[in-house]
């Protein structure tokens, strides 16, 4: 018997589940094919920050996607009754004067005074941050797994989720889309780094990066703040905290490393020498489909206007995945022209 949906989309990383939730609040029929493999998004940080890197650098388009991204985890939260997005103060250990003078140039900018404290802030005994320590402001951590099984949960119940791995071979692409026992109006990947293997969006110039994050306990009780150290440093509890991530870009799998594990935890260490004794629960390792120029893929295919790729976010997927999955619902439903940043056809 063949099923009829509107949207037949492949993945269930963050991308995949948020816009497959997005479709199905405006009254859309969907079906997700989903290979249950560990993807990035459930190894992910899940870390907002809207001012990051060596120049401190404010997000682009930080005032449009911060809210939406805010507001998108909140109505989750309160659909589910389970909080997913917590937002955190974020401590940034200042490496040296060069940073210390670029700090101070970007307070002469108002448009940087909503995500940091214009105030310098005293190191707790617990860390080594001689230059001092700059607090951003409006940062917080999503709580990714969660927010995937709920959502996967929902999609069973909604008997739109399968758990099988798709073969390219099976799909026909034609006036509908048909693959196995689906009929759709439009196929939709979300398949993250496997998208390189795509035959119709391979010719996408991903830039991939592997990252490998570990999870470890303490001893004693963790300060309660995020830190941002040229690395990350998040605590889930009292005791438990996660550090990340590497950044490899020629060595390309999913294969936890020692190399990784004793680089994060020398940087760590180097930081918060207390933490030298913490035990490791867990290394992970997996792949960011990350861009050329930075900016996701998003739209149809150049000879295929009912196949479409939704992907390309990397590391800063939590703050604009609820953004553009509302962008391009518009975009497939009400025509809307698709972010020109964003769109495929720039590569056309």
């Amino acid at each position: 018997m063949t099923a009829s949906v509107d949207y037949l989309i492949i993945g269930q990383g963050l991308a995949g589940s948020l816009l497959g939730w997005e479709l199905i609040q405006r009254g859309c029929k969907i079906q997700i094919i989903d290979d249950q493999q560990e993807n990035a998004s459930q190894i992910a940080a899940g870390l907002i920050n809207p001012v990051t890197g060596m120049r401190l650098v404010k997000n682009e388009n930080i005032e449009t996607l911060l809210p939406s991204a805010k507001k998108y985890y909140h109505a989750l939260s309160d659909f589910f009754k389970t909080e997913f997005y917590s937002e955190k103060p974020l401590l940034r250990i200042v490496k040296n004067d060069k940073e210390l003078s670029k700090f101070q140039q970007r307070l002469q900018d108002p448009s940087y005074l909503d995500f940091l404290n214009a105030d310098l802030q005293t190191a707790p005994a617990e860390l080594v941050a001689p230059h001092g320590l700059i607090q951003q402001k409006q940062t917080g951590s999503l709580s990714t797994v969660p927010l995937l099984n709920h959502l996967k949960a929902f999609f069973q119940a909604q008997q739109c989720y399968q758990a099988t791995a798709f073969d390219y071979q099976e799909l026909n692409l034609d006036k509908s889309i048909h693959w196995r026992n689906i009929q759709a109006k439009h196929i939709i990947f979300c398949e993250g780094y496997q998208a390189t293997s795509n035959p119709w969006f391979k010719y996408l110039p991903f830039q991939l990066a592997k990252g490998e994050i570990l999870t470890l306990q303490s001893e004693t009780k963790l300060i309660p703040q995020m830190l941002n150290y040229g690395r990350w440093f998040i605590p889930s509890s009292e005791y438990e905290f996660r550090i990340g991530a590497t950044f490899e870009n020629k060595l390309i799998n999913t294969l936890p490393t020692q190399e990784a594990k004793e680089d994060l935890i020398a940087s760590l260490i180097k930081i918060y020498p207390s933490l030298k004794s913490a035990d490791l629960k867990l290394q992970q390792a997996n792949i960011r489909p990350t861009t050329l120029d930075k900016s996701p893929f998003i739209g149809a295919h150049p000879q295929h206007n009912n196949c479409h790729i939704f992907n390309g976010f990397g590391s800063k997927g939590s703050l604009q995945i609820p953004f553009y999955s509302q962008h391009f619902a518009d975009h497939l439903l009400n025509k809307q022209p698709l972010n020109k940043q964003a769109d495929i056809s720039r590569y056309a």
